[in-house]
């Protein structure tokens, strides 16, 4: 399996990126054809085409559901750093490093997408993102 740490996260993706040879990040040189400033339009399909897995930090994910519908329609995996507080870098590549068995074992037993879960300091989550129906 391959992480793929999206443009809301990207200090962590490159710390990632240098720590973990499965994880790449927007603009990474594995995957050029996602460089910076790319639209969801033009990334998710590209990510979704390795069967990569999203980690994600961005803060409306549950409200914009453009992306969330092209998340599902791609069949994408996507983890979302959840909280209501704004984590540094450091804070989250810690909340992450914690839950890395976690999300491995999330992967294993869900196997392909689409689904969404949040993760958060005591737990992953499910996550249901009401889209006509979807998910």
């Amino acid at each position: 399996m391959r992480f793929f740490v999206d443009e809301t996260s990207l200090g962590v993706g490159r710390a990632l990126a240098l720590l973990r040879r499965d994880v790449i990040h927007t603009n990474h040189r594995l995957i050029p054809e996602v460089p910076l400033g790319a639209l969801d339009d033009d990334w998710i399909p590209k990510v979704a085409a390795r069967e990569l897995v999203v980690i994600t930090r961005d803060k409306r994910i549950r409200t914009k559901h453009a992306k969330a519908i092209l998340y599902a329609q791609n069949g994408l995996r996507v983890f979302w750093i959840a909280g209501k507080k704004d984590l540094s870098n450091w804070d989250t590549m810690c909340l992450l490093a914690r839950r890395w068995n976690d999300i491995e074992r999330e992967i294993k037993e869900r196997g392909p997408g689409p689904w969404f879960m949040g993760i958060s300091e005591t737990k992953l989550s499910d996550m249901r993102i009401a889209l006509h129906g979807q998910w």
